[in-house]
């Protein structure tokens, strides 16, 4: 198999949708910084009754599945061996650098103590039998591991003489050598962590709906999870290539979109038939809050199905719609099962305040910005296909 290639795209940094961002993230800046001067009560609605808000929910347990798309790439080149896929690996790569980062921002702007934020590593600090655990210190290692796997972007960047003066190249010939390794606990934390984020829903109880309540919560979120990464880096793809006038991938993608569409029905079924056979399916029918959520979910999900295992598939835009729905459908189904579902009675009630939105939105908007910084900058993009700078976003 030839060898894949990547250049920077090139073009201006500075734009005026740059700068809308960049409006956007210093605005969200002010209220993060009230956050940390004044205290959580000063920007959120989060109470004892609702502890966790959109921060965790938006920003973490959705975000983290938008950043699924490195781990969902390398599942299915490396593990998989279906080589084909390998100029998409390094762009999704990097959607999940920064979908896993920021997602460790908004913990640490939730945490209520956030300097005591790295006990978590200490041994003495450590409960072995919660959850949560697990869960920070698989995404803490997963970050390391995607940095470390984006790093030879980096160092192919830099002059070949500077980098045999000062060692460099060493560097990266060992990445390149050891990259099955890295390659081999970023398929496995994935696994661990998305599905544990399902677990972490069990200890709810009767508190959480019938609908979503389920031993079969990590396997899942776990599906739902890799379902999510191929959505985002068909999503990306597209936005990319029209926004900078790029040869499209949609022959590629018509074969991904089977593989995005197996999931999701595999994904009904289990969910489906784990209602039927726990006899909870006629409270999907039951014209309330819960039940309508869960069919709007269901057709969220069943929508992008039809599309994508049909001969549209092979239409850029039904592959951009089929995404964006199963993208809907995935932060609809986390959304409800950590909070629109989630009943914690004695009155309690919650709604996002404003600053809270602003700085879900000023995150996201921050993840843009480095992402067309970095592919402007760094050789993310396939040579063959970034060869036009198109124009700028």
């Amino acid at each position: 198999m030839t060898a894949i290639t990547h250049r920077p795209l090139g073009g201006k940094l500075v734009t005026k949708s740059f700068l809308i961002l960049g409006l956007f993230l210093a605005i969200a800046a002010y209220f993060i910084l009230r956050r940390f001067l004044f205290g959580m009560g000063d920007v959120s609605n989060m109470s004892n009754g609702y502890p966790i808000g959109t921060w965790v929910v938006l920003d973490v347990v959705i975000g983290t599945a938008f950043g699924c798309g490195g781990f969902a790439m390398a599942l299915l080149i490396y593990i998989f061996n279906r080589k084909a896929y390998h100029p998409l690996m390094r762009p999704a790569l990097l959607g999940g650098v920064f979908g896993y980062t920021l997602a460790g921002l908004a913990v640490m702007i939730d945490l209520g103590r956030y300097w005591n934020a790295f006990n978590l590593l200490l041994p003495w600090y450590a409960q072995p039998n919660s959850v949560i655990l697990e869960v920070g210190l698989c995404v803490m290692a997963y970050i390391t591991v995607l940095w470390l796997e984006f790093w030879p972007a980096f160092l192919e960047r830099i002059p070949l003489a500077f980098k045999q003066r000062y060692g460099l190249d060493k560097l990266h010939a060992l990445l390149k050598r050891y990259m099955y390794v890295l390659v081999a606990v970023g398929v496995l934390l994935p696994t661990m962590h998305q599905s544990s984020l399902g677990s972490v829903l069990l200890i709810l109880g009767y508190k959480l709906s019938p609908l979503w309540n389920t031993t079969w919560l990590p396997l899942l979120f776990l599906i739902s999870a890799l379902a999510m990464g191929y959505g985002v880096v068909m999503l990306e793809a597209t936005l990319v290539n029209r926004a900078f006038r790029r040869p499209s991938e949609v022959a590629l993608f018509a074969r991904l979109s089977r593989v995005a569409a197996g999931l999701l029905v595999g994904f009904l079924v289990l969910r489906w038939g784990d209602l039927a056979y726990r006899g909870h399916l006629g409270l999907a029918f039951a014209g309330d809050w819960d039940g309508n959520l869960f069919l709007i979910e269901t057709a969220l999900f069943l929508a992008p199905v039809f599309v994508l295992l049909s001969h549209r598939r092979t239409s850029q835009r039904w592959q951009f719609l089929g995404a964006v729905g199963l993208l809907a459908g995935g932060s609809l189904y986390r959304l409800n099962a950590y909070l629109m579902a989630v009943q914690p009675g004695n009155g309690w009630t919650y709604f996002p305040s404003a600053p809270e939105l602003i700085i879900t939105i000023g995150i996201v908007c921050l993840e843009i910005m480095l992402y067309l910084l970095f592919i402007k900058t760094l050789p993310v993009l396939p040579d063959s296909a970034a060869e036009s700078h198109g124009r700028s976003s």
